[in-house]
């Protein structure tokens, strides 16, 4: 059974499940759906278009389903989904889709910290971290298990991939490819995630291959074009190395640049 404060507005339309616990004056517009498990604490803004999956904790003063921050957005219709066991602390902000593609998605199992920002039509997948006040542009995708430290910000359409992590304050308007490391400032390549791999699970074969990979794509001299033709001639195929080439191949704004650069 639901607790369900009555000092909280709830739409109703809005689509409650069972076992799901909404605190004193919290906000829940028209089109909503929460899933059970869920708890939405005071002050939470639940609006028009979200769809909370279960387990999840919408902190106090978070916002999920904002209208987008973009002067393209027509009041068309989107939404904003949080995947199952995900906790958006204090403050956060999670717009809805536009037209471009629809819907905000945040999956499973993951934590974004208090005030970030996550604009329209971005894409998280699962078990992704975002540091206090990360801010994200609209269409950003960041593949499983990546983690952006404090105060990164993303440029607009860049793409992370699984496994990265991201120096705390790090701007991005690169892409960047899976299991890899980037910060500094300009920002740059800065090694594979090694740490974060063991944790997972990777082992030791795994990760000095992935470490091949990236050695003759930042520290070989060859360009990119160059280091793709030797890593598929020279090096052993894996599911890592297909991941990091259709990642670098698929790359639209360019990956992020090495050391050497």
């Amino acid at each position: 059974m639901s607790t369900i404060s009555s000092l909280a507005y709830i739409h109703p339309n809005a689509i409650i499940e069972e076992n799901v616990i909404i605190d004193p004056f919290s906000y829940i517009e028209d089109n909503v759906e929460i899933k059970s498990g869920t708890r939405i604490m005071a002050h939470a803004c639940i609006m028009h278009g979200a769809r909370i999956g279960k387990n999840c904790t919408i902190f106090p003063n978070a916002v999920v389903a904002g209208i987008p921050q973009d002067l393209k957005f027509d009041n068309e219709e989107s939404l904003a989904t949080i995947g199952d066991n995900t906790v958006i602390r204090e403050c956060v902000t999670v717009n809805r889709g536009t037209k471009s593609r629809g819907h905000t998605v945040i999956g499973n199992n993951c934590l974004l910290m208090a005030y970030c920002h996550v604009a329209h039509d971005c894409i998280l997948k699962d078990n992704v971290i975002l540091g206090n006040t990360v801010q994200l542009a609209g269409e950003v995708e960041i593949d499983d298990y990546a983690i952006l430290s404090g105060g990164t910000l993303v440029h607009q359409f860049t793409k992370i991939g699984k496994h990265a992590m991201i120096q705390g304050g790090t701007r991005l308007g690169k892409d960047i490819p899976p299991f890899s490391m980037a910060g500094r400032e300009p920002v740059s390549y800065v090694g594979i995630n090694i740490v974060g791999l063991r944790r997972r699970g990777f082992t030791s074969e795994q990760i000095n291959s992935i470490q091949e990979v990236y050695r003759y794509l930042y520290l070989s001299g060859y360009n990119i074009s160059q280091a793709l033709e030797r890593i598929e001639s020279e090096l052993s195929d894996s599911p890592e190395r297909t991941d990091i080439l259709n990642f670098v191949r698929s790359s639209t704004r360019g990956v992020v640049r090495g050391n050497m650069d």
